[in-house]
C-alpha cells in the first residue's frame, strides 16, 4: 500500500491590502480576539492569519508556504518558523502583480508531488473543520480540486460556484452578476494534476507575455491584469480536470480587507465573557 500523500498548506499574501490601508502592519497580522500561549501566562493577541493557520494545523498540515511580495517581511518576523501554531512555515516571494495564480506557482518546486490544501488569511470562515471535509472528499473519490463553499449575498465580489446535486462543479465565475448561484468559494484542496495544471498554466501566460526568453528579473514584464486563481480552475475544468464542490449551508466567511469587516470582525472576536458568539454571518 503507498504512503498518503504529505498535505502542504498554500497561503497567497502577496496583496497590497489598500481597500482597507493604511495600516501599521501587514492586514494578516491585525489582532482579532485573544488566544493562550503555551508557557505564557494571560490571553495574548491572536491575529488573523491565526485562524486559517489553525484550521490547517487541525486537518493534518505539518508544513505551510506563505507566498509575500516584497517588503511584507513582518508576517515572517512575527510567525517565525511556525513552531508556535504546531506548524512548518516557509516564505516564498513573488515579484510580479498577476494575481493569486502566479503567487501559488512560486512553491510548485517544493510541492513534491503534494496534496495541497489553500486559503486566504485575511479570511475568516466557519465550521472549523472544514479542510478536513474537503480532504475526506477528495481522497474518498476521483476528483482533482475540491472547492469550499459558503453562502454569499455579495456575488459581483466573489467568485461563484455552478454545481450539480452531486457536488460535480460545472462553472466558476469570478465577481459576475449571476445573482441566482447562492454560494462562492473560499477554500480548495486538490491532488497534484492540479498542481501541475497551474504550473503550466502561468509558465504559458508568462512566455505569452514575454516570449520564449524568459528574464532573469520577472520586475520587467509588461502591464498585464490579474488573473482570478477562480478563472485557473475553471480553465482546468474545461481542460477535464474533475472539479467538485463541498457546500457548507450553516457556513460563515468574512473577509477583513475592508475597514467595515474588520471592524465587524474584531467586534465579534471579543473576549467571550462579552457574551459576543462567533457568528459572522455573509461577508
Amino acid at each position: 500500500m503507498a504512503a498518503p500523500l504529505p498535505i502542504v498548506g498554500l497561503i497567497p499574501a502577496a496583496g497590497q491590502g489598500t481597500r482597507i490601508s493604511p495600516l501599521p502592519m501587514s492586514k494578516e497580522l491585525f489582532p482579532v480576539g485573544s488566544r493562550m500561549v503555551a508557557g505564557r501566562a494571560g490571553l495574548r493577541p491572536k491575529v488573523v492569519c491565526h485562524y486559517l493557520l489553525e484550521k490547517m494545523q487541525r486537518a493534518g498540515v505539518e508544513q505551510a508556504f506563505f507566498i509575500l511580495r516584497p517588503g511584507k517581511w513582518d508576517i515572517p518576523n512575527f510567525l517565525g518558523d511556525g513552531a508556535d501554531v504546531g506548524l512548518h512555515l516557509a516564505y516564498l516571494t513573488v515579484h510580479v502583480p498577476f494575481g493569486v495564480a502566479f503567487s501559488l506557482n512560486q512553491a510548485y518546486p517544493f510541492l513534491r508531488g503534494a496534496t495541497v490544501v489553500m486559503g486566504f488569511p485575511d479570511l475568516l470562515f466557519e465550521p472549523e473543520n472544514a479542510y478536513q471535509v474537503l480532504l475526506d472528499r477528495l481522497h474518498g473519490g476521483t476528483a482533482d480540486v475540491v472547492l469550499g463553499l459558503f453562502p454569499t449575498d455579495q456575488p459581483q465580489q466573489v467568485g461563484l460556484v455552478d454545481f450539480d446535486e452531486g457536488g460535480v462543479v460545472r462553472g466558476i465565475y469570478e465577481k459576475s452578476n449571476l445573482t441566482h448561484l447562492p454560494y462562492m468559494w473560499a477554500i480548495a484542496a486538490w491532488r497534484p494534476t492540479f498542481s501541475d495544471f497551474l504550473h503550466e498554466f502561468v509558465r504559458d501566460r508568462t512566455q505569452a507575455l514575454i516570449g520564449t526568453r524568459i528574464p532573469q528579473h520577472l520586475t520587467a514584464l509588461p502591464p498585464y491584469s490579474e488573473i482570478p486563481i477562480g478563472d485557473v480552475m475553471q480553465a482546468a475544468l474545461k481542460s477535464g480536470l474533475r472539479v467538485e464542490a463541498e457546500a457548507f449551508p450553516q457556513g460563515s466567511y468574512l473577509d477583513i480587507g475592508t475597514p467595515e469587516n474588520l471592524a465587524r470582525a474584531i467586534q465579534q472576536h471579543l473576549l467571550p465573557s462579552s457574551g459576543v458568539a462567533h457568528d459572522w454571518g455573509q461577508g
